[in-house]
């Protein structure tokens, strides 16, 4: 513990994934829980005087925020993100490399028209993936991305995702930390054989490459949801020293060594309940992580605003000596112990309270009742009338399930080691282009895709549900369609219905087989999709101008009570301007003149070189059996 004592010689990091701003926040019990939880987040950041905060990506829930999110988002960096305490680090990387995609491409802390106490580094995730129109803010009327309102720093957007280098190194002192990312929200199927295939490539600096702490993030599945579907622990390099693991929402923060790669792996978890599921009742924390040379320290921090959950399970057929299906009275009985249940679970709940102003007073209560065994549920709706000022879930705070149970042919001899029991969770990891592909692989002769492939349909409709893409299913259709017909046009195919269908079918047979060529169809469609949408969005910037600004006159509150609802969000104005960009040069990029990074971009660039990662056999089975030191 002496190690860490606080000096200039120790990095401090918070640490901290999946916030979720924006989740539910139209309920009106629900509705302000991750604002608050995340003015906590920062709070802890300014009071334990951190270097940077480190996001792992769903920062917001979803990729087009609403402007309530958007504010409140804004108001807490302004608040704790902001002052005249100096950042003690520099970034030696080549800023324009790491934040090319904006138009300011270098940290905000060494903008010299900003006041920037505590840098933000974040990935994007699923949620809020800015592929396509990036986070829209209007922002006194005008149209600016978060990212160029200099008080956040995405550091992970790429625009191949077919090849993948990714760099950032902040040094400060003596020490030096080299943080990689793999940007969220590229599929699991797709990353995984990008990592067979070898299209994963990590850099590390040349000089004294055995000094770097390095540091990795990630938002993908850990658990395993499919043979492909996961990224294994095995795929990532064993030079790193230290994994924060996003899109897991089970707080297990305290780090934990993999034995075959030999570096530590913390999953933060979520800062708010998304769900309810036992991974979300553990309670919630975020990481104050030491680093000093190379060794570290993960101070575990308790939030104190999170809404209590608490969940339990009920198996009726585990109580016969209170539940007789065969009693007509049964179903009053059940009811009455699930109140008895539910009463203990709000009492606990109470006990649990930390004492906190902010923290929210009802709590989420989930009770799982297994009805399984002749049992018939009772009306969920009339239950949830008793606790509607008491719980802040009241609507779903029973779930009724029933184990399937496989028969077998012969009912004499039962093989009791094949009824197999799925937990009530287990349907929740099914995914919608799984559904579509199912469904069209098991359809009747007649129903099934003779021109589109079933992974390319699930991908558009993927993209039209969890993204609101809304023209993905129509331009996939038309791009497929167009490729087809140039298909036909090249092998000169006679016009005759039989030889058609039957080059159609040879040419979507070689498309399956082809699944790069696939994705990149995909992609290009749903490139095209976010294209008509920006121009759409343009379009009704341009006819609602002179509208906004009548409003923008009328008043200038935060909160969208009382304002009308639109049909589009964003519909600002993109006026050329976007504060800080006055006059400023190249010149005075790399520098501060509150002394926070005086040497330049450009000469800390030239002097770090960097080499790949010599590229190994990505197979899950290849790490390496020797034992960590």
């Amino acid at each position: 513990p002496a190690l860490f004592r606080d000096d200039e010689d120790t990095f401090k990091i918070l640490i901290a994934t999946d916030i979720h701003l924006g989740y539910l926040e139209k309920d009106p019990v629900r509705g302000n829980d991750t604002f608050v939880t995340f003015d906590e987040i920062l709070d802890h950041a300014q009071k334990n005087e951190v270097d940077f905060v480190l996001l792992g990506g769903d920062l917001f829930h979803e990729n087009k925020p609403s402007r309530k999110t958007v504010h409140s988002c804004l108001e807490s960096l302004r608040k704790h993100c902001m002052g005249d305490r100096p950042v003690q680090f520099e970034i030696l990387s080549d800023q324009a490399v790491n934040f090319h995609y904006s138009k300011f491409p270098w940290v905000n802390y060494q903008d010299r028209n900003l006041n920037i106490s505590i840098p933000i580094f974040s990935i994007h995730g699923n949620h809020d993936d800015p592929t396509g129109v990036i986070i829209i803010v209007i922002v006194l009327y005008y149209l600016v991305l978060l990212q160029r309102y200099a008080l956040h720093a995405l550091f992970n957007r790429v625009a191949n995702k077919n090849a993948i280098k990714k760099k950032l190194i902040y040094h400060s002192n003596i020490i030096q930390c080299f943080v990689l990312s793999i940007p969220g929200a590229i599929p699991d199927e797709r990353l995984y054989r990008m990592f067979v295939n070898k299209q994963v490539t990590m850099l590390r600096p040349k000089e004294d490459e055995d000094s770097w702490f390095n540091l990795f993030v990630i938002h993908q599945n850990r658990s395993k949801h499919g043979a492909t579907n996961y990224i294994p622990e095995q795929f990532l390099d064993d030079f790193i020293n230290l994994v924060v693991w996003g899109h897991e929402h089970e707080c297990k923060i305290t780090p934990s060594q993999n034995e075959q790669q030999c570096f530590y792996v913390s999953q933060p978890g979520s800062s708010v309940v998304t769900s309810l599921s036992p991974g979300e009742a553990v309670k919630k924390h975020i990481g104050l992580l030491q680093v000093k040379g190379k060794k570290m320290k993960m101070q575990k921090i308790a939030l104190e605003t999170v809404r209590t959950f608490h969940m339990e399970d009920i198996v009726l057929s585990d109580h016969p000596d209170l539940f007789n299906p065969d009693n007509p009275k049964v179903t009053q009985a059940i009811q009455a112990f699930c109140m008895e249940k539910v009463e203990l679970m709000l009492d606990d709940a109470e006990r649990q309270r930390l004492g906190n102003p902010r923290q929210p007073e009802k709590p989420l209560i989930r009770l799982r009742v297994d009805y399984t065994g002749g049992f018939e549920p009772f009306s969920v709706h009339r239950f949830s009338q008793k606790y509607m000022d008491r719980v802040a879930n009241p609507k779903d705070i029973i779930h009724f399930f029933r184990h399937r149970e496989q028969k077998e042919k012969n009912d004499n001899d039962l093989n009791f080691g094949r009824l197999v029991s799925r937990p009530a969770s287990e349907g929740m990891t099914l995914r919608v282009e799984d559904l579509v592909k199912q469904y069209f692989q098991t359809a009747e002769k007649k129903v099934q895709l003779s021109l589109l492939t079933e992974r390319g349909m699930g991908e558009a409709v993927q993209e039209f549900v969890d993204k609101e893409e809304k023209d993905a299913i129509e331009e996939l259709v038309k791009f497929q369609l167009e490729k087809t017909q140039r298909f036909l046009k090249e092998r000169r195919t006679d016009a005759e219905e039989e030889k058609i269908d039957e080059e159609v079918r040879k040419f979507r047979e070689s498309r399956k087989k082809n699944t790069e060529e696939e994705d990149e169809e995909v992609r290009e469609a749903m490139t095209r999709a976010r294209a008509h949408r920006s121009e759409d969005a343009v379009l009704v910037a341009a006819s609602s101008d002179e509208e906004l600004m009548d409003t923008g006159m009328k008043g200038t509150g935060d909160s969208d009570d009382g304002l009308p609802a639109t049909p589009s969000r964003g519909r600002g104005r993109a006026r050329g301007r976007a504060r800080g960009a006055r006059g400023q040069n190249s010149t005075a990029r790399g520098s501060s003149q509150r002394g926070r990074g005086s040497t330049s971009r450009e000469s800390a660039t030239s002097s770090r070189t960097y080499k790949p990662v010599p590229a190994k056999n990505m197979s899950i089975m290849d790490g390496r059996p020797s034992i960590c030191p």
